[in-house]
């Protein structure tokens, strides 16, 4: 079976591997103390993860079923398939390991509120004012497990987007012309 669609079996496989990762890093960082969520997305591990990842997705393809030639749209179909995969897994067993631990999202509902109380940025104030600002705050008590797994699954997308290009424009091979 992998041998005759490969383009789609090597991102799922990736895939399913990744979202497992996914999940055992963040619970990880919660169990240690530091809560994944509060962590800026530019020092985010997935950007490792999936670099690592995507990388060896498409060197697999393109080494072993393509005799070195990869093209462009390859490499972004195989990523979005890796991402997919990835989002869906990561993004419900986190959604599970919340209704399981609601700590998990309470923790993080109180510690952005005080993250963000301690120094507010000036410029998001100026732009929506400081009484919007305070309804949103208060809005944040609402947020529950599969707000949770939607911001990581949102936040996966662009975090795989951008490594995404750059991956597959660095492997890419086109065949020589004779």
């Amino acid at each position: 079976m992998i041998k005759r669609y490969p383009l789609v079996t090597i991102p799922l496989r990736n895939g399913l591997l990744a979202g497992v990762l996914g999940v055992i890093f963040p619970t990880t960082l919660y169990y240690l103390g530091r809560h994944p969520f509060l962590i800026p997305v530019y020092f985010d591990f997935r950007i490792i993860l999936f670099s690592v990842m995507i990388v060896v997705t498409l060197k697999e393809f393109r080494d072993y079923y393509r005799q070195g030639i990869l093209f462009f749209w390859q490499g972004m179909v195989m990523s979005l398939l890796f991402t997919v995969i990835f989002s869906l897994i990561a993004s419900s067993l986190l959604w599970a390991f919340g209704h399981w631990k609601p700590e998990f999202v309470t923790q993080f509902v109180t510690l952005y509120k005080e993250q963000v109380r301690a120094s507010p940025p000036p410029q998001i104030i100026d732009q929506i004012g400081k009484k919007a600002f305070e309804q949103n705050l208060k809005a944040l008590d609402a947020t529950t497990a599969g707000d949770v797994a939607w911001l990581y699954a949102k936040q996966s997308f662009m975090i795989s987007f951008f490594v995404s290009i750059i991956i597959s424009v660095i492997l890419r091979r086109q065949p020589n012309p004779k």
